[in-house]
């Protein structure tokens, strides 16, 4: 098998794709081969260090394939198995790979694998920020951040479809077109604008009873300040850098806010939150709930330049890694 390691933390130039020997499936586990593997922004937390793995260690969260072999103890899954996860533990990008079958999730035949690996973490991702962490009701405005990007195509969609009325941000003018076609129905570039200000404007003054925030240390501040009485920060994610330390009394006291900082480990911990998150999503996509348009596709021998662009944040929607 070939595998995407690091030996040590820091930039994409870390990664190294190397030869690998597998052993066979342990107890509980099974051999998968990759299909296709997800391109996810905490994969870069895990190689820079921000989020400590122990080193050396392979790396990815997210991945889609078939099972070629079945350890011991393992009922629910067998050989020629369509078979898709997003969880640790990390180690998605590779040909093969042995993993738990009880964090594994079956995949509908009408779904294709390069499609589900941008359902799974991003799908559930939605899932549990809509429907878990802070329940929205149709007619509510909401704010969401990085709206053109993996996660907001399909949030903000998402979103619509449950009748709210979205706020979205993206970080350049060649991003506002793709967060339209998402279903923003505002839409906001924090580079050139006051966000915060220009939220008050749309809400009369108000403020949003919720922000999804994924940015981090660029937008939290002025996220606060949109909130409404009694509103929610759910911070997800540091795209622009990890947050700083929160002071409670300037910023949730005034308006008696809730600040929340959820992740999909929260919300799949046994396995009927897993599927029913999973079922969910593959509903939702199956019902054309939510359009889904793959933006690049990179091979494992591009993954240094995959990062790069994550990073840069230059990838409009979901991409993949075929490997």
């Amino acid at each position: 098998m070939r595998a995407v390691t690091i030996s040590k933390n820091g930039g994409p130039e870390v990664l190294e794709l190397k030869d690998i020997k597998l052993g066979d499936p342990n107890f509980g586990e099974v051999l998968i081969k990759n299909e296709a593997i997800g391109l996810n922004y905490i994969d870069t937390y895990h190689r820079s260090g921000l989020y400590p793995v122990e080193l050396p260690s392979n790396i990815g969260i997210e991945g889609a394939g078939i099972i070629e072999k079945v350890g011991p103890e393992v009922q629910d899954f067998k050989i020629g198995d369509r078979v898709a996860y997003a969880s640790m533990p990390i180690g998605s990008y590779s040909t093969h790979r042995i993993f738990p079958a009880k964090k594994l999730v079956k995949v509908p035949d009408d779904i294709k694998l390069e499609n589900v690996v941008t359902l799974m973490t991003k799908g559930i991702t939605v899932f549990y920020l809509l429907h878990k962490t802070y329940i929205v009701s149709p007619g509510e405005t909401i704010l969401f951040h990085a709206a053109a990007g993996g996660v907001g195509q399909i949030f903000c969609q998402w979103a619509k479809n449950l009748g709210c009325n979205v706020i979205g941000t993206v970080g350049s003018d060649e991003k506002i077109k793709v967060a339209k076609e998402n279903g923003c129905d505002h839409i906001i570039n924090y580079s050139k604008e006051n966000f915060a200000k220009k939220v008050k404007e749309i809400t009369n003054g108000e403020g949003v009873p919720v922000v999804y925030d994924g940015v981090g240390k660029k937008t939290f501040d002025q996220s606060i300040e949109c909130l409404s009485v009694r509103g929610t920060m759910v911070s997800f994610g540091n795209a622009s850098g990890p947050l700083d330390p929160c002071n409670v009394a300037k910023s949730l006291a005034p308006k008696g806010l809730y600040l929340t900082r959820p992740s999909i480990a929260h919300y799949t911990r046994t396995r009927r939150e897993l599927d029913e998150a999973a079922g969910f999503v593959f509903e939702m996509y199956k019902n054309k709930k939510f359009n889904l348009k793959i933006s690049k596709r990179y091979s494992l021998s591009e993954i240094a330049k995959a990062h790069q662009d994550l990073e840069n944040r230059i990838i409009l929607g979901p991409a993949v890694i075929i490997p």
